[in-house]
């Protein structure tokens, strides 16, 4: 995808692009979820990244996972798609982008959490009530929706993921 994404930037110059993207709710066994701290912008995220040309998302999360993380994903739902403009960022060179991205639910994942040390400084699991901060704003959002998707799916014998689109 950097590749792609250079070759663009050699195009437009820091003219905001649309990116494809993945984020990964991942739980373990006490319900606390998965989160890394950006080494970029020092704030917490979910496992994320880009969708590569000629990759589908569920791919592209199955391997940003991997890479970011060390966690395999083996079975997972479509959970929520965020296309808002406010789903923009600004980076650091100036190169802006609006992400359209798919988060997907884990329900089966192997691996040991760690850091890659490139991009993710730290990771670990924390409960849906202590969350650490600064988190990535544009992730809080599928954060929130999963609470209010888990609080629905109590309160019903159907427990199927529910798609949130935004």
């Amino acid at each position: 995808m950097l590749d792609y994404i250079r070759s663009l930037r050699s195009k437009v110059g820091n003219m905001k692009i649309l990116v494809p993207g993945v984020r990964a709710l991942i739980f373990d066994d006490q319900g606390h979820v998965l989160m890394e701290r950006q080494k970029l912008f020092g704030s917490w995220a979910l496992p994320h990244g880009c969708v590569d040309v000629g990759e589908s998302a569920l791919a592209a999360a199955i391997r940003e996972t991997a890479e970011e993380v060390g966690v395999r994903i083996l079975r997972a739902d479509l959970f929520g798609v965020y296309t808002d403009p406010k789903y923009s960022v600004v980076y650091p060179n100036g190169d802006q982008v609006q992400t359209f991205t798919i988060a997907v639910l884990a329900h089966e994942w192997e691996g040991t959490p760690r850091p890659d040390g490139d991009e993710v400084a730290e990771v670990g699991f924390f409960a849906l009530d202590a969350l650490p901060e600064p988190i990535y704003e544009i992730h809080r959002e599928t954060l929130d929706d999963y609470r209010d998707h888990r609080d629905r799916a109590s309160s019903r014998s159907d427990h199927r993921v529910v798609a949130v689109l935004k």
